[in-house]
């Protein structure tokens, strides 16, 4: 491999290609689950740099696995462990490179953060939120990261320079390109730069927690806020009361400021009128919602910093997990009239195969999206459960998403950790097609390999 790190030396310098001490920060996945060896860490600086380094692979037979900021769950942005895969790092990727206010469009580069709303919003990056289509707590408004992307620019699995950086919001020229690339996991194409659409800064916002006894009291309170906040319904996450019970023991200091219930609802509107007339209509909605029997209490922000609070409980669920052990996660989606049902009764199938197990669960029902994690019973080593019983768990639950016409990935991706069950759960036709786009665009295979498909 001495001629390939040679000509890696030369396409960014000496100094951007990392081959010795703690690679840990890019070879280790945010859980700890997947842990790879890679041949170098390249760190270009620009898009021709990109291209250069994938000639130098595509010349050399390596293999290229690409990174923004190393925050994904499945496994899908760390070298596998045969010490052979170039690591491609994009966090130096990190210019604006134009704004168009009239157009309500930004141009960057693919190393910056990316206007979501997620728990990994400090340390993800543009080029990975789009590589996995990422969504997040605004959703319901914004869209996911592919709804909020206007265009692209990628560099081909043998060095090519594709610019589809159009601002445009209608071009009917071909086959979207655009689309085909976000989602794709870096297994087509290495996505260096995005134009993205930008929103209006709302006039007002305004934050809630609501109390309620059930899920299916949760479905019909969204109902009623959509109904009467239409699109200023910004945020609808939901919590069960373990979820925070793990966020009071793990973060003890952070305030919770209702009696926790069986399920709290965090709703967030964005208003174009000024403060008084959007939190009159926010007011109104929550009382409407304790007179019709849909919640039991509500807690409104009365300033930013409550409101910030609010939302990091809801944020803060996932690292409580972390704390309390290796876990068994779900990224799923539903039909959000099929949600109270699945819950019910995979709750009990669960509990009656696996006694004891915990069922951490929350995430963004104003789009159907629960994360639906099975951790360990108490006194039971994490990591022993996992190895045990993961197989038969995600059978269980990933059967009965199927069943109502769900999917087993909303918005983590497919990476390595989904891989196998992607083969058995997604249809022939479509598994032919994705699979002849992949031969198409990268023939030998050098991008990402084992991932998705």
């Amino acid at each position: 491999m001495t001629p390939l790190l040679a000509a890696l030396r030369a396409a960014v310098g000496a100094e951007q290609v990392l081959t010795e001490g703690d690679l840990s920060a890019y070879e280790l996945d945010w859980r700890k689950r997947f842990r790879g060896r890679a041949l170098a860490v390249v760190r270009p600086g620009d898009t021709a740099q990109v291209a250069k380094v994938l000639r130098a692979c595509a010349a050399h037979g390596a293999s290229v696995v690409p990174q923004g900021g190393n925050t994904g769950l499945v496994g899908g942005g760390v070298p596998d462990a045969s010490g052979t895969q170039v690591l491609l790092s994009l966090t130096r990727l990190n210019r604006v490179r134009a704004i168009d206010r009239a157009n309500l469009t930004l141009t960057a580069e693919a190393g910056l953060l990316l206007p979501l709303s997620l728990a990994a919003e400090g340390s993800c990056t543009i080029g990975g939120n789009l590589a996995t289509n990422a969504g997040g707590t605004q959703v319901l408004r914004y869209g996911n990261a592919r709804e909020q992307c206007l265009g692209l620019e990628v560099v081909t699995a043998d060095g090519q320079v594709w610019d589809g950086l159009s601002g445009l919001r209608k071009d009917n020229t071909g086959y979207d390109l655009r689309d085909l690339f976000i989602g794709s996991e870096g297994t087509l194409g290495i996505i260096t730069a995005a134009t993205l659409k930008l929103q209006p800064r709302p006039a007002a916002t305004g934050t809630a927690l609501a109390a309620t006894a059930s899920l299916q009291q949760c479905v019909a309170l969204l109902a009623l806020a959509q109904a009467r906040l239409g699109a200023g319904l910004t945020g609808f996450e939901v919590m069960n009361r373990f979820s925070l019970d793990l966020v009071a023991r793990h973060f003890p200091a952070l305030p919770q400021p209702m009696a926790r219930s069986a399920w709290t609802v965090l709703l967030e509107q964005s208003d174009s009128e000024g403060d008084a007339q959007a939190r009159a209509r926010f007011e109104s909605l929550l009382e409407v919602a304790i007179e019709a029997g849909y919640i039991d209490d509500a807690v409104v922000a009365e300033s930013l910093a409550q409101s910030r609070s609010l939302w990091h409980l809801r944020e803060s669920i996932p690292l409580a997990q972390s704390q309390e052990g290796p876990n068994i996660k779900h990224d799923i989606s539903l039909p959000v009239s099929a949600i109270a049902d699945f819950v019910a009764r995979t709750d009990a199938a669960l509990a009656q195969a696996f006694p004891g197990m915990r069922l951490v669960n929350f995430g963004h029902l104003g789009d159907g999206n629960l994360h639906y994690n099975v951790q360990a019973p108490e006194g039971v080593p994490g990591q022993q459960f996992l190895d045990q019983h993961e197989h038969a768990v995600n059978t269980l639950v990933y059967d009965a998403v199927c069943a109502r016409g769900g999917s087993i990935s909303a918005e983590h991706g497919v990476g390595a950790l989904k891989r196998e069950e992607l083969w058995l759960r997604k249809s022939p036709v479509a598994l032919q097609m994705m699979r002849a786009i992949k031969q198409a665009l990268d023939p030998h295979g050098r991008l990402n390999p084992g991932r998705v498909l």
